[in-house]
């Protein structure tokens, strides 16, 4: 197995080049934000959607901008409204008086990089149009159906304050994105210094190419490759199974848990443990990679009780009890 593992690594170290690109390119512009950046890499690389929640003014959007930018992707940012219709988000039919004939008029789904910048202020009916193209990589207009151009990354972001007139996500919904981010405040190093590089009445952002989609493409290839152990899959597993079941694996936290975290966990937290792997170079999952990115794929799936709340528990102090338990292999 080991002769396999160093021929992964190796494919893994000629196709992960353009990481360093992607993180020397991100750090022009942002300052910080190391987990966030890793992250979207993570995302990009496994196919998968990712919900950022943050206060506003933490580079969110300004982010997403600069990764399109730099993998040379189309772009699309849309601001959710509570007016907005699904024929604003993926088109519809315009009749033509002339030739007495409808023409497709596409909407702004059809890029790469999608942004959609506070998703919770959209009625259901926009968030199932955006969550249908999510999950089919496809949109129906009228009678034509129309496929979606790979790569295709949703971006949506959360204001966790001001919660006044906006439509939170249900949870089936939510479980359609791969992770879930929450972003903090820089430190006060970091803010100096996007203080003297931003504090100007002409900004321009100014980022070249530095990737084509076809290289994105090529190590999403190379990561599907990427070697894990059974005893790494088994401990992805437990970890699930432990949020569904905890008396069974003696964690006294079944009056905290009223809906485990579903069979599509198991699946993001396997692709993102190998994305993650290949993001550090390697060829390989180790059980550190699974506890990394864990909290970022089932903080967003577990649904607490009313217990939990009154005890003032959230549901990542929940799944934090689980990894400290579970015995690593």
């Amino acid at each position: 197995m080991s002769t396999e593992v160093q021929e992964i690594n190796e494919k893994v170290k000629a196709a992960s080049g353009f990481v360093g690109k992607i993180r020397e390119g991100m750090g022009k512009v942002i300052v910080g934000q190391e987990y966030l950046i890793d992250r979207l890499l993570v995302g990009l690389l496994a196919n998968g959607h990712i919900l950022i929640e943050g206060v506003p003014g933490l580079a969110k959007s300004m982010s997403v901008r600069v990764l399109s930018r730099l993998i040379s992707t189309t772009y699309q940012r849309i601001q959710f409204t509570p007016d907005l219709l699904p024929a604003d988000l993926i088109g519809t039919l315009v009749y033509n008086p002339k030739s007495g004939e409808f023409t497709t008029k596409k909407g702004p789904i059809f890029a790469n990089i999608i942004l959609a910048d506070e998703i919770n202020r959209a009625p259901a009916k926009v968030q199932s149009a955006l969550l249908e193209a999510m999950q089919e990589r496809q949109v129906t207009i009228g009678r034509e159906t129309f496929h979606l151009e790979e790569p295709f990354m949703v971006l949506a972001t959360q204001n966790p304050i001001e919660q006044e007139g906006t439509y939170p996500l249900p949870e089936a919904q939510v479980d359609r994105f791969m992770l879930k981010l929450k972003i903090s405040y820089p430190d006060k190093k970091e803010e100096r210094e996007i203080m003297e590089r931003m504090a100007v009445t002409d900004y321009i952002l100014q980022v070249p190419p530095l990737v084509e989609p076809a290289e994105i493409l090529k190590a999403r290839e190379v990561v599907d490759e990427i070697y894990i152990d059974d005893k790494v899959k088994d401990y992805i597993l437990d970890l699930v199974f432990a949020t569904r079941h905890p008396q069974n694996y003696k964690l006294e936290l079944s009056d905290y848990i009223q809906y485990g975290a579903s069979p599509r966990a198991t699946i993001y937290l396997n692709m993102a443990a190998k994305s993650y792997a290949f993001v550090k170079g390697r060829g390989y999952v180790t059980p550190q990679d699974v506890k990394t990115i864990g909290m970022d794929v089932l903080r967003h799936r577990l649904i607490i009780t009313y217990e939990a709340e009154a005890e003032d528990l959230t549901s990542e102090d929940v799944i934090q009890k689980i990894f400290d338990h579970i015995e690593v292999p």
